[in-house]
This record gives C-alpha cells, structure tokens and sequence, in this order.
C-alpha cells in the first residue's frame, strides 16, 4: 500500500526490514510493517500554575503556552513518535506531561525570586521559565512555538498583589500631585527667568554692538595703514628693479666696450699693453655695479652645482644599482648552475643504480637458469649412470678438474717447503741395463700411487678404480 502524508502530518512506519522506526511524509507499505500518522499542529495548553517566592508567598501564574512536535528535527521526531504519539494530543496523558514539567520549572524558578523581582521582571521571568521548560520538553521532541505568561495573582487568603497595587496606585497619585506642584513652579519661576535674560541679553546686545563699531573702526585704519605701505613697498621694488636693469645695461656696454678694445689691441703689442692696462681699469669701474650681477651669478653657479652633484649621486647610485644587479644575475646563474650540476650528477647516479640493479637482476636471473638446468642435468646423468651415487660424484669430479687442482695444491705446499732430495747410487742397481733402470721408474712411480690413492680418499671420499689398485682394509673408511 503506498501512503501520503498531509502536509502537517509524516508517516511513522515500523516492522519488517525496518530496525528501530522510519519517519517519511510518502512512502510503500509493506507486509509485515505498521503504519502511524503523527499530526505536527500545535496545540495550546492552559495552566494555573500554583507557585511561592522566595518569602514564601504564594501566588497564582496563570499561563497559556503552544506546544508541537519538533519538525526541523528527524531525531526530535523520532522522540516525539516514540514517546508521545500513541497518545492524543488533548489526551490526559499528554497534558499531565506537559503540565509537570511546565510547573515543576516554574515553581523552582519562583523560588529562587523575591515577589518584588517576579512582579517587577514580568518579561525576564517569562524567558526564564520558557528556556528552561523547553529545555525539559526536548527530552520529548516538543517545542514552544510561544508562551504567554498572564498578570500574576493572588492566591485566597493572600492579597499582596492587591495591596502592591493600591500602594502603586498612591504612589501614582502623589506622584501626580507633586509633578503638578512643582509645574506650577517651573512656570511662574520661568517667567521671571524669561523677563531677567530679556533685560540681561539686550544690554549685552549693546555693549557687543559699541565694542564691534569700535572694531571696526580699528580694522579700517589698519587696512588703510597697510595698503598704503604696501604701495611704498611696490614703488621701492620697482625703483630697486629699474635700477638693477640700469647696472645690467651699463654692464652690458661695458662689455661691449670691453670686446672694442680688445680687438684693437690684438692689432699691435703696444696696443695689447694699454688695453691691459684698460681692462683692469674697467674691472675696477665695473665691480660696484656688478655686485647683484655677481650674487646671481653665485646664486647660479650654485644651483648648477647642486644639479651636478645631484647628477652624480643619481649617477653614482645607477652605477651601484646595475653592480648590485649585476651580482644578483651572477649569484643567480652561479646557483642554477649548481642546481644543474647537481641535477646531473643525481641522474648519472640514478643511472648507475639502475645499471647496476640490471647487471644484479640479469646474474640472478642467470643464477637461477644455472641452477635449473643443473637440477635437470644431475637427474639426468643419475639415470645414466645407474643410480650410482659415487660414479656421479668422481664424474663431476674428474670434468670439473677437482683431481688436477688437489694436484696442483699439493704441489704448491710442497713447492713451499723447497725439499732438498739428494738420490744416491752406486751403479748396482742399474746391472741390467737402461731397460732395467726405466722399469724402476715406473716401479717407483706404481710405488706412489697408494699413498696418492689414500690421500684422495680422506679428502675427497673417492676411491680409486678397480682396474688400477685397491686400497689396503684398514685404509679404506667409506665416506
């Protein structure tokens, strides 16, 4: 069966396949699984909440607070239809619940109050009681979506809030009566107040008005006394600044007069002397007129120092920039050179360790070809020898050189020892002749063999073959 909730309500479906419970607003009901529609509205719950302060005075908090499950919540939910929703929402039981947690917070609230603090702070009790009764509610899956908290009363017997409120009222009253009184005053003080600052303010009026008048006057005379000093100070300015252009055109002429004489002295030597003699009199002439010449030219040459110096600390710090940059370029290319060598040489070892990996990895690989084909070539010379054991083994030993080597060793630990053999004879032996002498040789050298058999045996476990000897019983140790 496939079931829709409304939009206030959710689907709470458990049994088969389903381990605890599974909220959802669509969904198939299966066999084996139970269906319960939770309704989400809000319900209001009305409450005359008996509580006392902290004199022990009792009073009456009537309260209307609405309460709904938690819908923002899936685990709020899941409490609520866990816990509540086998029940109706206007049932006792749900009541009860709510009643209990709402007075049990308000009372222990209360208590820790005076009846001044609660009659006073209506509006922080009210928040005081709704965050800890919802605190309790969450336990439950349920929220106050608001709470009303109604004016406080008196419980039979006990009239405080009667009283509280007829003292109010008076001091209301009296209040009033006084706020009248003293308004009666401020009027009639006021007025006399307003007529003293009207007489006071119009003869402050006429002082300020004689005072600026005679300002006034001040201030046209100095501005009179200024513009006219401005005026003699302009005219000096322009005398000082005809006579300037004088002593400039003067110096001018002079000059001109100067560069004249010159070029007729140059004409002749006696001409050369007296214009000497002319120009270090014109120099004389001309150095009182040349006094500002000569201070603007100070004043220039000065300036153009300083633009030279200027131009060499500009050029003094380029040169000092382009070094600094030039060493940076150089430190720069220095470290990424170190950089590439360093590269290099870390690839050249990867290298190495690769080649050398390879080589390892190609003899092992060649160590285990060996090995396989010598476990197939033993089975095989086995067969072909008949399973004797000690065939195999002489065999192995004759190809590969084991009989020359132990030859050779001994050889060399006798070479060591750099015998001295003296033979003699005295020619008896050889009455037979050279043929006799031969056979002794070869006697001697027959005479040598089971000693050279025996040590064979204890060193390698072999014995010699049957076509060239035996060895005596009580050498023979088979191995």
């Amino acid at each position: 069966m496939y079931k829709v909730a409304a939009a206030s309500e959710y689907l709470v479906i458990t049994g088969a396949w389903i381990n605890d419970l599974k909220i959802k607003k669509k969904a198939w009901i299966l066999p084996g699984q139970k269906c319960t529609v939770i309704d989400l509205s809000p319900v209001n719950y009305t409450f005359q909440v008996q509580a006392m302060s902290a004199e022990k005075l009792p009073f009456v908090l009537p309260a209307v607070f609405t309460i709904g499950p938690r819908d923002d919540d899936k685990e709020a939910l899941k409490k609520y239809a866990r816990l509540i929703s086998n029940h109706d929402k206007n049932s006792s039981h749900v009541m009860e619940t709510v009643q209990g947690v709402i007075e049990g917070e308000t009372r222990v609230l209360a208590a820790s109050m005076t009846m001044e603090e609660v009659f006073k702070g209506t509006k922080e009790f009210k928040k005081e009681v709704f965050d800890k009764v919802q605190l309790e509610l969450n336990q439950f899956g349920l929220i106050i979506y608001n709470a009303n908290v109604k004016q406080l009363v008196d419980v039979p017997g006990h009239e405080y809030f009667s009283y509280l409120g007829q003292k109010t009222q008076m001091e209301a009253a009296n209040q009033a009566k006084v706020d009248v009184s003293e308004a009666k005053m401020k009027g009639e003080v006021g007025a006399k107040m307003r007529d003293g600052q009207t007489l006071q303010n119009a003869a402050k009026i006429d002082a300020e008005t004689k005072i600026i008048t005679t300002q006034r006057q001040g201030e046209g005379k100095k501005e009179e006394i200024k513009v006219k000093t401005e005026v003699k100070v302009y005219e000096n300015q322009r005398e000082a600044e005809v006579a300037k252009a004088n002593a400039e055109l003067a110096m001018k002429k002079a000059g001109w007069a100067k560069e004249a004489q010159v070029a007729e002295v140059e004409a002749t030597k006696a001409v050369a002397l007296k214009d000497a003699e002319l120009q270090k009199e014109v120099e004389r002439m001309n150095a009182l007129t040349m006094t500002e010449k000569l201070k603007a030219d100070y004043l220039s040459k000065a300036n153009v120092e300083a633009e030279t110096k200027a131009q060499e600390a500009n050029w003094n710090l380029y040169q000092k920039q382009m070094a600094a940059d030039a060493l940076l370029y150089q430190k720069q290319k220095e470290a990424q050179a170190v950089q590439a060598a360093a590269e290099a040489q870390l690839f050249a070892r990867q290298k190495a360790a690769d080649g050398e990996f390879y080589t390892k990895k190609k003899e092992a690989e060649g160590l285990m070809a060996l090995g396989q084909a010598q476990g197939s070539y033993l089975p095989a010379l086995l067969d072909s020898l008949g399973g004797d054991y000690a065939a195999v083994r002489d065999y192995l030993l004759i190809n590969g050189g084991m009989y020359q080597e132990i030859a050779r060793t001994n050889a060399d630990a006798v070479r060591g020892l750099q015998p001295k053999i003296s033979i003699w004879t005295n020619g008896g032996e050889t009455a037979g002749g050279p043929a006799n002498a031969a056979m002794k040789e070869v006697a001697g050298v027959y005479k040598m063999l089971p000693p050279l058999f025996k040590t064979v045996h204890e060193q390698t476990g072999m014995l010699p073959p049957k076509w060239m000897g035996t060895l005596p019983a009580e050498d023979y140790q088979p191995k």
